[in-house]
């Protein structure tokens, strides 16, 4: 017997969703980009300068990693052929695991195809239902979505407030508890004061899952990541953290990992699902990434011309926020890290900003709600040691000139993909300073 359809099926209602959500400046589209050079990308078939990418060191172009994963690909093949605990954990996978645990400093890791599925599965193998989560309000996406499937009971604190965080864990009557946190926050580019929240974990017998996706490979001696950064590797390390990384940005692969003491390890190998049921990762990537951790601890310039592109993009907005009259409501956000976020307020302000940076070769998404707060709609402005002083002065200038309803032309013109590529020559404020003046 056929069942009789509905007069009207819900899949009726989703065009007019998709109007409501274009209506409210939020639907999302995704442009066509190929490598134009160094911090250069083609988006949707126009060079731009592109202040978007999480690639912080430039190595996702490396040539050696481009070597490294065609000769795994011919010793390896291209896929990896089933799961790690079937067939698919290669000898190039096991040797990164190891690789990987000696270049954070810590016991053990365990390599992830990707760095959502990593999150989303280890929480649910660390807590459950009668156990208790502690969620930073401003975490990743992926921390959000495990900690849901883990059906543990949610707290979530105000962002960064760890008093708020101490009155939670000690009110709660849980055996396991479990603290989530973002260590660089990815939209905000702050770092959380991770002794501090370990110390609270020490103290009230819980589990410390810290996510640095974006302080991996820049932060800390020889880029090891914020743990690194906050002393807290090697002999220092505690088996109350387990450390999360993803291998897609600073490392400029793909894929992620979790390190911590050998047993919490073996025990995430036995229970994560996102791990055990899903196919590895091929071999080649491994290889790449193997030679990405070589250079990444031998990258000390790179990391220090990426602090100078910081400290020039900041010193630069500071200049225009204090004097631009159209620049007024926005806000820079305190970060030392390469995430550095340009609050403007509205979605349809966020959006107009980003179009006159494309008019002018820039590429800077706006990014908007549910990404981050109603009401804080962004410029998410990443840097990378791939960026000249000249291509911050261009993106100051043109700020600048849109925050006093200036045309760009003339004041930001941007520069052919063969010769921005190779153009190394340093800049000051200057352009920013004739911008203002205009």
């Amino acid at each position: 017997m056929t069942a009789p359809s509905p007069a009207t099926s819900w899949l009726d209602e989703i065009p007019a969703q998709l109007a409501d959500i274009e209506q409210a400046h939020l639907l999302r589209r995704r442009r066509v980009v190929q490598p134009g050079g160094g911090a250069r990308l083609m988006v949707d078939g126009q060079p731009m300068l592109a202040f978007c990418s999480n690639d912080y060191l430039g190595l996702a172009s490396h040539p050696a990693l481009a070597e490294a994963a065609r000769d795994a690909t011919h010793t390896f093949g291209v896929g990896s052929g089933g799961s790690p605990l079937v067939s698919g954990h290669s000898a190039a996978n096991d040797a990164l695991e190891h690789e990987l645990a000696a270049y954070v400093q810590l016991p053990r890791a365990l390599y992830f195809y990707a760095g959502y599925a990593t999150n989303t599965g280890i929480i649910p193998a660390l807590v459950g239902a009668g156990d208790a989560l502690f969620s930073d309000a401003l975490n990743h996406a992926c921390l959000i979505d495990g900690a849901r499937l883990s059906r543990a009971t949610i707290y979530r604190y105000s962002h960064a407030d760890l008093v708020a965080l101490e009155a939670l864990l000690a009110a709660s009557p849980a055996r396991r508890k479990l603290v989530v946190s973002d260590a660089v926050f990815s939209m905000d580019g702050d770092l959380i004061d991770i002794p501090a929240l370990l110390a609270l974990c020490e103290r009230y017998d819980a589990l410390l899952l810290l996510d640095d996706a974006h302080g991996f490979g820049v932060l800390g001696p020889q880029g090891r990541g914020s743990l690194a950064h906050a002393g807290l590797t090697g002999t220092a390390a505690s088996r109350r953290v387990l450390y999360m990384a993803t291998l897609g940005k600073a490392a400029g692969v793909a894929g992620a990992f979790v390190a911590g003491n050998a047993t919490l390890i073996e025990w995430l190998l036995q229970k994560t699902r996102t791990y055990i049921f899903a196919t590895a990762a091929p071999p080649l990537l491994a290889a790449a990434l193997r030679q990405s951790l070589v250079l990444m601890a031998a990258a000390d310039d790179r990391r220090e011309h990426l602090r100078q592109r910081i400290a020039q993009l900041r010193t630069g907005l500071a200049t225009l926020l204090g004097a631009a009259p159209g620049a007024q409501g926005w806000q820079l956000l305190p970060s030392h890290t390469a995430v550095q976020a340009l609050v403007i307020g509205s979605n349809e302000a966020a959006l107009a900003l980003m179009e006159s940076l494309r008019q002018s070769g820039l590429w800077v998404p706006a990014i908007r709600p549910p990404t981050v707060p109603v009401g804080t709609a962004r410029l998410r402005i990443a840097l990378s040691a791939s960026h000249t002083a000249q291509d911050v002065e261009q993106l100051l200038a043109a700020l600048a000139a849109h925050a006093n309803g200036l045309g760009l032309d003339g004041v930001n013109e941007p520069l052919p993909l063969s010769t921005a590529a190779g153009q190394q020559k340093a800049a000051g404020t200057g352009v920013v300073a004739a911008a203002l003046a205009l």
